[in-house]
């Protein structure tokens, strides 16, 4: 009998895999590798290798590590930090695009790129709601490498509406700020809603920390790609080595990224006009399913003094049409392009909303607005210790204070002025006059606090508004100078460190008689030593008074007593040690400065305080007396120094080659380096057992006012 060969299929073509799903990829390759054709899956593998690889190399090389130094304000105090991101070059010009969240609050931006060159950039602007960011790399550091704008690799944007469920994709960026990296994964949703409303039907969006609306008009990819801290903004790119999105949430193995139909969009209009151009009704949508209306879209909500409250909308009607299209909002995926066409209307052009209201259909024209900014500029005074932020029109609206004059306090500093005033003031505080002067806004306020040195620091008249009362407190101004802590007089010192020996101890040490003070430590070259004082001997008598302490706390006793004792007076001390008590004469030195005496400097541009080096830090550390300098006591890590490595507790001993000595000698160096703005400052310092040699690299420019917080916009539409 004669049986007929079925021949072989032929291997998928590599084309098709672009729209494979994982599963059918992954069961084609099992397949392969159960046949016994072993070429071919070797064939197979070598085709997807080729499809993955292809669109790595097409959008790698564009890819960028950003990072950002920020400041932010909290508690009444400003608050520098860093901040960390991925981004995309996607024109020519040397544009990066990533998420707004990434460089909100940014002041200075770095972008690494693929050749490892670090290149400033200037943020062109940002949009919160849509949480996008176009970014600008520096031409001229650019040209310092031999190259330019004509040089930078460049990704190219594909159409993420031809997306569907199962395509594979690559999720690229730099997680937890480490180098460049990508993963695989496939889409798994091409038009996810994150942020529903009641019911589902969606018109709320996302809340940023700062109670901004994100993501009204997105309907976000959602793949499972791997996405970490550090990815956001990095680009989501097809097989075709085609950016399809980018990249803005992650975690549990659900990666969430803005199409590119709508990033490529934004991009432009950022770059064109610096903002994206919009117009505002103030009202939010929600569809229809489920709640027994069968066209339009359910008005789900009216802003108080909007223009949709003042033509006359109200939450429960129903709009059938704008500008005479017809308006379909059946499921939640819809909402979203129906806010963004609505957001698209001229500003300043009558625009007829058709409406059905209970069994009638109403006509209503409203007028679009300006979407307007929901913060305002944000600073601190550090002389009343308050943050303030100029109040905005939706701000003024959404809070229905009767005008936006005055300065709204956003933040108390804990001990500060304000915070010590009695009354107290405290955040959400409107400021309306200082000592009978009306404050207008903010910015007014800031020049007060500009001009404190000039009043004296006597207490200051605040008129204030709190809850709908208007009321008024007295403020202490603090100096912006940190004054050097107070020095006592010439005291008595015996130099040795106790401990307090109780009752319970010196049983439990086997000298039930020896309670007094218990020498720790005997510094060398002093009168104790040379009087013959060693560790271990209890100090239980002063001039035949008994010191009897009774608990941990009366530590300070003898060191009181000695305090009273002028420079040279001979101390008669009983000291136990072992089983007999002897008496020795012991004459008393001058006082050393101690740590919390030591003078102090700081240095504004650098960002840094240091003190001058007391006997006990030589003492405590072993130093000798060759050992100068000036010690950190705090650095702002996102400063000058501290970006360039320094950190609290280095001993300062050079400056670019001036020998650092005295608190003083490091003001005169600084204050030096501050008028002639070196690009580069050589910090010698010692750190533990190691002397190290860090390179500042200052910025000098003055730091950018642009968009404190990234950006805002408008929530409803």
């Amino acid at each position: 009998m004669r049986t007929t060969r079925r021949p072989p299929s032929p291997p998928p073509h590599p084309r098709s895999l672009l729209r494979a799903p994982a599963r059918a990829l992954a069961l084609a390759l099992c397949a392969a590798c159960a046949a016994p054709q072993r070429p071919r899956s070797e064939e197979l593998r070598a085709d997807l290798q080729q499809l993955v690889g292809g669109a790595r190399d097409a959008v790698f090389p564009a890819l960028v590590h950003i990072q950002v130094n920020t400041v932010g304000y909290g508690g009444g105090q400003e608050r520098k930090g860093r901040s960390i991101g991925s981004g995309v070059i996607f024109t020519a010009q040397g544009h990066v695009l990533t998420n707004q969240h990434v460089v909100k609050q940014g002041r200075r931006f770095t972008c690494t790129l693929a050749d490892h060159r670090e290149i400033p950039a200037k943020l062109i602007a940002a949009d919160v709601l849509t949480d996008l960011a176009v970014l600008q790399l520096d031409e001229a550091e650019l040209k310092k490498g031999g190259g330019g704008y004509q040089t930078l690799p460049v990704a190219r944007f594909g159409r993420s509406q031809d997306l569907q469920v199962g395509d594979t994709v690559l999720a690229m960026g730099s997680p937890f700020a480490l180098s460049r990296s990508v993963t695989l994964g496939i889409v798994s949703n091409t038009a996810r809603i994150l942020a529903a409303g009641p019911h589902g039907r969606g018109d709320d969006g996302l809340t940023t920390d700062r109670g901004d609306v994100t993501g009204l008009f997105t309907r976000w990819i959602q793949h499972d790609a791997l996405i970490l801290p550090g990815s956001s903004g990095g680009p989501l790119v097809n097989l075709r080595g085609e950016v399809v999105g980018v990249n803005e949430l992650g975690g549990n193995a659900v990666g969430f990224a803005i199409p590119s139909s709508l990033a490529q969009e934004v991009a432009q209009a950022l770059i064109a006009h610096g903002a994206v151009p919009r117009s505002w009704l103030g009202l939010g949508l929600r569809a229809i399913e489920r709640t027994g209306i069968t066209e339009g879209a359910l008005v789900g909500s009216v802003v108080r003094g909007s223009p949709a409250e003042t033509a006359g909308v109200r939450p429960g009607d129903v709009l059938l049409s704008a500008g005479g299209n017809k308006v379909s909002a059946r499921f939640v995926e819809e909402v979203p392009p129906l806010l963004r066409e609505l957001s698209d209307q001229p500003v300043g052009r009558p625009l007829t909303l058709e409406l059905r209201r209970g069994e009638q259909k109403v006509e209503l024209r409203v007028t679009p607005e300006k979407p307007q900014p929901e913060h305002g500029r944000e600073q601190l005074l550090r002389g009343f210790g308050v943050t303030v932020e100029e109040i905005t029109e939706r701000r003024a609206r959404e809070q229905d204070l009767p005008q936006k004059t005055g300065a709204m306090l956003t933040g108390v500093k804990s001990g500060g002025p304000a915070a010590q005033a009695e009354p107290p003031l405290q955040g959400g505080d409107l400021v309306r006059a200082v000592d009978g002067v009306k404050i207008g806004s903010a910015e007014e306020l800031g020049r007060l606090n500009a001009a404190l040195p000039d009043t004296g620091g006597k207490p200051m008249l605040f008129e204030f508004e709190r809850r709908g009362e208007v009321r008024v407190t007295l403020v202490k101004p603090a100096s912006d100078h940190d004054d050097d802590p107070p020095r006592e007089l010439a005291r008595g010192w015996l130099g040795v460190a106790t401990q307090p020996v109780t009752r319970e101890l010196a049983e439990r040490l086997g000298t039930p008689t020896a309670r007094g003070y218990r020498i720790t430590r005997v510094y060398p070259g002093t009168l104790a030593e040379k009087g013959g004082l060693t560790v271990g001997d209890v100090v239980v008598a002063l001039a035949g008074e008994k010191l009897v302490p009774q608990s941990a706390q009366d530590l300070g006793q003898l060191e009181r007593a000695v305090r009273r004792r002028r420079e040279g007076e001979t101390l008669a001390l009983s000291v136990a040690r072992g089983t007999s008590v002897v008496e020795l004469s012991i004459p008393v030195e001058r006082g050393r400065t101690t740590i919390e005496e030591a003078l102090r400097e700081r240095d504004a541009a650098f960002e840094l305080l240091v003190r001058e080096v007391t006997f006990f830090d030589r003492e405590e550390r072993r130093w000798s007396n060759s050992v100068q300098g000036v010690l950190v006591q705090a650095v702002e890590m996102a400063g000058f120094a501290g970006l360039g490595g320094v950190r609290p507790g280095d001993l300062i001993e050079d400056i670019s080659g001036t020998r650092i000595t005295t608190a003083a000698a490091f003001k005169a160096t600084m204050s030096r380096i501050s008028r002639e703005k070196p690009a580069r400052v050589d910090l010698v310092l010692r750190r533990g057992v190691r002397t190290q040699h860090l390179v500042l690299e200052p910025d000098w420019k003055p730091t950018p006012e642009a968009f404190p917080d990234g950006g805002s916009d408008a929530e409803e539409n």
